[in-house]
């Protein structure tokens, strides 16, 4: 069983991979920024989960995602962060710039 964002990533891949893509820049850069913009979303909600004390499978089980998945948004994260441990995660997230309102394409 795959999660969402496993599928997702799947899908992403193999629309890219299809012949004759290389027509379609403007689609094509669209793909891009949608899915880097969710995984960056998704990598910072679990890095907020992970802050508040949760494990691996207690985050994947309130995003549907895999512990797996989890684990690999953390690792992306810490370095990001500048941390190189959980015990570190509230901190560096409070020194975070807020974010701006989301907007639809």
């Amino acid at each position: 069983m795959t999660s969402a964002a496993e599928d997702m990533v799947r899908c992403f891949e193999e629309a890219l991979g299809l012949p004759g893509v290389e027509q379609w820049p403007f689609e094509v850069g669209r793909a891009h920024l949608a899915y880097g913009e969710r995984l960056r979303r998704q990598g910072l909600e679990v890095a907020r989960l992970a802050a508040t004390g949760l494990s691996n499978p207690q985050i994947a089980s309130r995003l549907f995602l895999s512990p797996r998945t989890v684990s690999s948004h953390l690792y992306r994260v810490f370095p990001k962060l500048g941390i190189t441990s959980r015990a570190g995660l509230r901190d560096a997230l409070e020194a975070l710039p807020p974010e701006p309102p989301a907007t639809r394409l």
